[in-house]
């Protein structure tokens, strides 16, 4: 079960980090029509189109990858000092009132507003040969579709948690302690850290870890991935 979460983990993670670069090309596309019309009075007539679609595609793509993190903003000066089961409950009862309500009411919805400017080969209004928008509107179902399996993907970890009493790992949290383990082994040297590993198991792990980061590093207060 823990590999089908962090692989739809890698997933949105993969469709975030691919369309992130979607801000160097509107960044581009801005800096090329403001020249344009400020030094060379030669607007373009398909720059705005071109920046509110990438800003819309960007945005957009990016919200599985946000949720897979837990980046959306959370109003949390009560919530962080929850237990984690209690937590878990909070934002398993979100999710089914509210989160799953609207996402299969933005698919829907999506698909039909995709659908019926594909029909009409709709174009942008806003400039004189304006391009098709059809495409850039099929996004909508497809975010909701992302949206979705990252929504299944928190909820079982909620119920992980009710019945754990943890939040267990999720890719951002595997990919930490990936990076201390080969800290920790260069700092301890690799057969010297596997044979430790080898005899004391995941307790040896984090403490090969804790050794490597040195006292000073070490944060005394439990951190969980909703905090």
């Amino acid at each position: 079960m823990q590999q089908i979460l962090l692989g739809i983990d890698r997933l949105s993670t993969l469709v975030g980090q691919i369309f992130s670069w979607c801000i160097l090309l509107l960044t581009g596309v801005i800096v090329y029509d403001v020249c344009a019309r400020r030094f060379f009075a030669a607007p373009t007539t398909w720059g705005y189109d071109v920046a509110y679609m990438l800003y819309g595609t960007l945005f957009m793509m990016a919200g599985a990858y946000a949720l897979s993190r837990n980046g959306h903003v959370r109003g949390d000066f009560l919530y962080r000092n929850f237990s984690p089961a209690l937590q878990a409950k909070f934002d398993v009862t979100l999710y089914i009132l509210f989160f799953f309500p609207a996402i299969f009411a933005f698919m829907i919805s999506g698909w039909h507003f995709f659908a019926d400017s594909m029909a009409q080969n709709e174009r942008s209004m806003f400039s004189p040969n304006g391009p098709i928008i059809w495409p850039f509107k099929f996004l909508i179902p497809l975010v909701g579709f992302l949206l979705l399996l990252q929504g299944l993907v928190e909820t079982v970890r909620c119920v992980q948690a009710i019945r754990t009493g943890e939040w267990p790992q999720r890719l951002s949290d595997v990919e930490e302690l990936d990076k201390q383990i080969l800290a920790a082994a260069e700092a301890k040297g690799a057969e010297a850290l596997a044979a430790e590993m080898a005899r004391g198991g995941e307790a040896a792990v984090l403490g090969a870890v804790q050794s490597a980061q040195g006292p000073a590093s070490q944060d005394p207060t439990p951190r969980h991935p909703h905090s």
